[in-house]
């Protein structure tokens, strides 16, 4: 209480509404009574499917329990108090168990202290044996309960845990907690940067770390995050990508290398784009990117297999096809075939740019032949790609690290995949021509001259490296949370970042639970006046009853909170008390 008391005094947001001082005093009277809130050394046996698993035998007994004790550990999620005895379910990792506790069981004073200061939200060591209720229902009778860990923080209403998307994306931990099935898919993508770990190593490939660091921006095309390395009193980017440092090591002998791990691109945020990233990158000598792709093909079999999906995957109401050998199409063909442009147009810069203009798409017309393909790519073929399908052999200008076709020199032996309309991948036969190299990064230097603010700055240091000669490479890289969205059906790319970047949060001024309390609105009603839009008494002075009473309740039937709706009596009297204030 005294804490709590002296966060307000200070004009801390913390702990400042009246049910958390509430849940403080009881902590506090738990501390009286010889009961730490917050114990350590306490261990379980196991976990809750554990449990089960062991003891589900019972239900086939004829007393259906067992006879040896164990512990168990988790949050309480539900609490039903029935005079002497107390039902309640707890939750871990694992799933799900209702336990059962009476002051026979557990003993008159642990009994009156936790039936009095145990509350949902709190985490719990039970102790006892497995047994099936009258009911039916497969539980725990404990001997002994022991509080763990006292929450403070109530769990929030229905709609908040289950609804608001900012609470969920903000306060992650939250969103666990209120939903499970959260929790599972944070594990499956988990099991998908393993398998992909796994899978490499047993190509042969040597995982490496890189810096993170990078004096020069370089690697891709995107605008970098700066940062300041004070030791050495010099700016340093945020890598955009590992690529010149990991084509660095196949010059240095290290013939197949992978790195898992983040990139930075200081860009626009949507649903497919987050500025801070993870992909894994691939470098393999004496192979080329037809090999790449058939290990690609390769890699989402490992998948599947792990995952244990089918081959008709499900992906934002659309049917995904995984069945056959993915498709590949070059990059000028997809223009016509998948894009419906006529080939006159292909290939001329300004019927490209009157095509483009002529479609309300923006367009800079200082853009060469290749981005301007690109252009027609982006807007006009891209989204149609819902089958795996590869896209080979792109405009040299788009591909400056690719190694040039010796067909033609104006395609690069490359390639990108894309799967629902979205870029997963991109590889290519990585040019090892120093000289080349050195010309091309001198182009890319003009094109930043001509607006193109992600174009690539002049290493030379990766250029010397070069000079001392690469064999021939291939290289690829993926995204892994592009991935992890099509693997687990999410439509957008916070879904599967555990903490997505966000807006700072805006502070909207509340009154407090108990001033709300003071007009004799309940407290379980104050949230619920906050969603519909009333967060200040002041706020409902003006506001005619009737008025209020629609607002509030339909705030209550929308979000299924099985609220006694009050009369607009009621709402007149809190009206009046506000105005008397």
């Amino acid at each position: 209480m005294e804490f709590a008391l002296n966060a307000r005094q200070k004009g801390s947001r913390l702990f400042d509404s009246q049910l958390e001082i509430q849940r403080i005093d009881k902590a506090s009277e738990l501390r009286n009574l010889g009961a730490n809130p917050y114990p350590h050394f306490l261990k379980k046996d196991m976990s809750i499917v554990e449990f089960k698993e062991k003891f589900g035998y019972i239900k086939d007994t004829e007393d259906k329990k067992a006879s040896e004790e164990v512990s168990l550990a988790g949050r309480l999620k539900l609490k039903r108090v029935a005079g002497k005895s107390t039902f309640a379910n707890i939750e871990d990792q694992s799933g799900n168990i209702q336990i059962y506790y009476s002051r026979d069981s557990i003993g008159e004073e642990d009994y009156a202290k936790f039936k009095k200061n145990l509350e949902v939200g709190d985490i719990i060591l039970v102790r006892g044996y497995a047994f099936v209720t009258q009911t039916g229902e497969f539980s725990i009778h404990a001997s002994k309960i022991t509080l763990a860990s006292k929450a403070i923080c109530p769990l929030p209403e229905k709609f908040h845990g289950l609804v608001d998307i900012e609470m969920r994306y903000r306060q992650r931990y939250l969103d666990m907690i209120m939903n499970p099935e959260i929790r599972e898919d944070f594990i499956k993508r988990s099991i998908i940067v393993s398998e992909i770990r796994s899978f490499f190593e047993k190509h042969g490939f040597l995982e490496v770390e890189t810096p993170m660091m990078h004096p020069i921006a370089g690697g891709a095309n995107a605008k970098p995050f700066i940062t300041h390395h004070n030791a050495l009193d010099v700016d340093r980017y945020l890598r955009i990508a590992p690529e010149l440092y990991l084509k660095r090591l196949v010059v240095g002998g290290m013939e197949a290398v992978f790195e898992i791990n983040r990139n930075f691109r200081n860009e626009g945020m949507d649903l497919t784009h987050n500025p801070e990233f993870t992909s894994i990158e691939f470098y393999w000598a004496w192979h080329d990117y037809n090999d790449a792709m058939n290990l690609t093909e390769e890699l989402f079999k490992a998948l599947f297999k792990r995952l244990g999906l089918g081959e008709i995957l499900t992906y934002d109401e659309r049917e995904i096809d995984f069945s056959k050998p993915f498709a590949r199409i070059k990059y000028l063909d997809a223009l016509t075939q998948i894009g419906g442009i006529e080939p006159q147009i292909i290939n001329d810069r300004e019927k490209i740019i009157a095509k483009l203009k002529a479609d309300k798409f923006e367009v800079n017309e200082k853009l060469d032949l290749g981005h301007l393909q690109s252009e027609l790519f982006d807007n006009y073929v891209e989204a149609k790609l819902i089958n795996p399908t590869f896209i080979v052999d792109f405009p040299i200008s788009i591909s400056p690290l690719s190694r040039r076709s010796d067909e033609n020199p104006q395609i690069a032996e490359r390639f990108e995949l894309y799967i629902a309309g979205k870029e997963l991948a991109n590889a290519f036969n990585e040019l090892n021509d120093p000289l080349d190299q050195y010309a091309r990064f001198k182009a890319q230097i003009d094109a930043k001259n001509a607006g193109d603010d992600e174009a690539h700055e002049m290493d030379e240091d990766y250029v010397r490296a070069l000079s001392y000669a690469m064999p021939p490479t291939t290289g690829w890289g993926l995204g892994i949370d592009r991935l992890a969205m099509i693997l687990l059906n999410k439509k957008s790319i916070r879904d599967v970042i555990l903490f997505p970047q966000m807006r700072p949060e805006k502070t909207i001024p509340k009154s407090t639970v108990a001033e709300w309390q003071a007009l004799g609105v309940p407290a379980e009603w104050v949230p619920v006046f906050n969603k519909a839009g009333y967060n200040l008494i002041s706020d409902i002075k003006e506001v005619k009853a009737q008025k209020l009473q629609m607002d509030v309740c339909n705030v209550n039937k929308k979000y299924k909170l099985g609220y006694e709706n009050p009369k607009v009596d009621a709402f007149q009297a809190w009206i009046d008390k506000a105005n008397e204030g």
